[in-house]
């Protein structure tokens, strides 16, 4: 391969680094209204009555917006950018009467200064009759305190969703006796892991700005990864024909899945669409901590029975999921919570069931790993216990128990794992990390103790029998191609990555493709930017429009040098009968192409799939502890990485050492807590800690490469995996370095050199 496996420089690198005005909020006309929201400083509420008459008498205010210009008897709509029927439930109005979370939405200001709509903001007089609220997930479900008593709430999939029992979703599988098993096993690990809401932190934060255009349409311009979803969920939202809604997204400076919901977009658009006026949305950093789309707090308990010779035989797991007030995303990332950890293992049995409750916290949402990173810590926590008790290598006691390449796995939809080098990933971090010499205690000269954990993880390639990925590529005149889109590259690279597959079957320069997305006006359809899909669905996409459009110019060529296609050869170049060796450049072809021409050089490719093949990881964390203060730092993080071929090696790895950086995160020091009425207290970057780069030392990657047949040149996902291997392995570094197991992150220092556990 000449382009594919290559390590080329981003499309969008010289725009990015010299700073070039491609992010939403610099796209902005600059005569935009500036639109903000008044939120409820109630979890549960009702409002009684709203007075706007004095705040819309401040200069350069140009109009507020209450539940009163809603109506509330209208159909809902959910928030979440889901193929329909959307699994997350329609539980959602743009301007509720009903505020059920610190931070809802009670009014919408816009004006023509930001200071203006300020204050207006500041004298909008609410009357609030205040409920009762549902605060702790475990008191959640059938509580007689309903988060959505209202009838027009609707489930539109069957997910187990009852809104008069605070449920969103429930479900329960199984295959094989598992009490039976785990009774006949010789030891059983049972515990249960708590992980809470964990937030995005993109560095672009959530942004939105809309026109009307030329027809009368609203054209919605935002940092999404959900093009297409964002004009479906916008036109329910607003109540308007899908037809007079056009989404486009411009550069997007960080996703992680929070852009998988349409957290910003009706607002602007609502403005825009009731006064014919452009308007923008940016959100605060405050409000990204308090109104945003977090990781999905979750508790897993764990049952996981094994052999006295490290065998193990079943793992029994039930998680229960804290959607908070509204539904995104709650029946879907919860599955991801046990069909990405079980089937890491072969067992005889396994059981797995959930339950997704409403809370009157803020609602969470889609967020890297999508509710693997959760599973995987109670799994994984609870192999390195079991390998503890054993007095068994952990490194050892999974290459035991690891799905192989060519086994089935019930827990995994039955599917087959098609291609698995994670066997080979397990060998490659013990020799890189020095495992055999370090693990699992060295005391240093400092006075601190260094130690090591371990932990795998899987992930998927997409949602099978759901996703769709496009692709259309066109010749250009000068012999060059456009690619569209409807993938949304956030950051990633995908459109570096699928520049270079076009270009590899093209056989081009890789400078000769230009991409273009993604617009839900010219753009091929796609579902999007989300479920680690790009790569491996609209990678398809590419890879087959352009052998299409490659045949096409053949045809083309062919008829202009007067043979048979059959007769010849295209090389990138030109296209040469290998009769008569006469040969046309492609510049001539795409020429010729329009004028007196029926063979379109244009060519448009849907794709699907029935299967996700996993992408497998190991990884190993060595940490340095200090026992009296309980400071605790990752001193090197060891990866080995199984995505089939990396397309961009470079692309992939600063993936991954970006996955782990956010995984190391979540386990020391991310926290969200709340006030006893239901407030946010990490509610900024001074109270809210997210990591740095000088907050670890070094991060290793490699891979250890599998070949996927169902992928475009053998590639699989790597987006979301990398996420999910730090929590595991730093908890049993700590373990090994303290004699204490946390069975709930983060783990702070406080907790550390207390050796307390914080309750579930």
């Amino acid at each position: 391969m000449k382009i594919v496996n290559q390590p080329l420089r981003k499309k969008d690198a010289m725009q990015l680094v010299t700073g070039q005005p491609v992010y939403t909020d610099d796209l902005a006309p600059k005569d935009c209204l500036i639109v903000k929201v008044l939120r409820s400083p109630h979890a549960n509420a009702i409002i009684e009555s709203i007075n706007t008459a004095i705040a819309a008498k401040v200069p350069d205010v140009e109009a507020i917006f209450t539940y009163e210009d809603v109506d509330q008897d209208a159909k809902r709509c959910t928030y979440a950018g889901q193929t329909y029927p959307e699994p997350s439930p329609y539980d959602r109005l743009l301007l509720d009467r009903h505020v059920r979370f610190v931070g809802d939405i009670v009014a919408i200001v816009a004006g023509k200064t930001e200071k203006a709509v300020d204050k207006a903001l500041s004298l909008i007089k609410v009357k609030y009759n205040v409920l009762e609220a549902v605060l702790d997930f475990h008191k959640a479900l059938d509580n007689p305190v309903l988060v959505h008593p209202e009838d027009t709430w609707e489930s539109l999939s069957p997910v187990g969703a009852d809104n008069k029992r605070n449920l969103c979703s429930s479900e329960t599988i199984s295959d094989g006796d598992v009490d039976g098993v785990l009774a006949d096993c010789d030891i059983i690990i049972d515990r249960k892991y708590r992980v809470k809401a964990v937030q995005q932190d993109m560095m672009e934060p959530f942004c939105t700005y809309c026109t009307i255009d030329t027809y009368g349409r609203l054209h919605i311009v935002s940092s999404t990864q959900i093009v297409f979803h964002c004009r479906r969920i916008v036109a329910n939202a607003l109540h308007i024909p899908k037809t007079m809604v056009r989404v486009t997204k411009p550069r997007i400076g960080g996703g992680f899945g929070a852009k998988q919901s349409c957290v910003s977009e009706m607002y602007p658009a609502f403005v825009t669409w009731k006064l014919k006026k452009p308007s923008k949305m940016v959100f605060s950093r405050y409000e990204c901590h308090i109104a945003a789309s977090p990781r999905h707090e979750m508790e897993v308990h764990v049952r996981l029975g094994a052999t006295k010779e490290g065998k193990i035989r079943a793992i029994d797991l039930y998680t229960l999921s804290n959607t908070g007030a509204y539904g995104e995303h709650g029946p879907t990332t919860v599955g991801l919570s046990g069909h990405k950890s079980i089937p890491l293992y072969r067992t005889e049995a396994f059981r797995f069931g959930f339950d997704v409750v409403y809370t009157n916290l803020q609602a969470a949402g889609a967020y890297r790993g999508y509710g693997a990173p959760q599973g995987i810590f109670a799994v994984e926590s609870a192999v390195n216990e079991l390998a503890a008790k054993l007095n068994m290598d952990p490194i050892t006691l999974r290459e035991m128990n690891i799905t192989r390449e060519g086994d089935i796995m019930p827990a995994y939809y039955g599917a087959p794992n098609t291609s698995c080098a994670l066997d080979k990933c397990l060998a490659q971090v013990r020799e890189m990390s020095g495992w055999n010499e370090k693990f699992p205690l060295r005391r240093m000269p400092n006075g601190k103790v260094r130690t090591m954990g371990v932990a795998i993880a899987m992930q998927g390639s997409s949602i099978p029998y759901c996703d769709v990925g496009g692709a259309t590529i066109k010749v250009n005149d000068d012999g060059s191609y456009t690619l569209l889109i409807g993938a949304a590259d956030m950051g990633t690279g995908c459109d570096t990555i699928l520049a270079q597959m076009a270009a590899e079957v093209l056989e081009c320069d890789f400078e000769q493709i230009q991409v273009f997305g993604a617009d839900t006006d010219a753009s091929p359809y796609d579902s999007g930017s989300y479920a680690s899909s790009t790569t491996y669905i609209t990678g398809n996409a590419v890879n087959e429009c352009a052998k299409r459009i490659r045949a096409k110019i053949c045809a083309l060529g062919a008829k202009k040098l007067e043979c048979p296609v059959e007769e010849v050869v295209f090389d990138g170049k030109e296209v040469r009968s290998t009769v008569s060796d006469k040969a046309i450049s492609l510049v001539d072809i795409a020429v010729a192409s329009q004028c007196f021409n029926n063979i379109a050089l244009q060519e448009t490719v849907e794709m699907d799939s029935l299967l996700s093949p996993p992408p497998f990881m190991a990884g190993v964390a060595e940490i340095e502890t200090d026992l009296a203060t309980g400071e605790t730092e990752v001193v090197n993080y060891y990866a080995s990485v199984d995505c089939g071929t990396p397309i961009n090696p470079h692309l992939a790895k600063v993936q991954t050492e970006g996955g782990i950086l956010q995984g190391i995160g979540m386990t020391l020091m991310e926290n969200v807590t709340y006030s006893p009425d239901g407030r946010i207290y990490e509610n900024s970057f001074m109270q809210y800690k997210v990591p740095s780069r000088q907050d670890i030392g070094h991060i290793y990657v490699d891979f250890a490469c599998s070949y996927e047949e169902s992928g475009p040149y053998g590639a699989k996902s790597i987006g979301e995996l990398v996420i999910n291997t730090p929590a595991p392995a730093i908890a049993d570094a700590v373990y090994h370095a303290t004699g204490h197991r946390f069975f709930t992150l983060p783990i702070t220092p406080e907790k550390i050199a207390l050796g307390v556990e914080e309750e579930l």
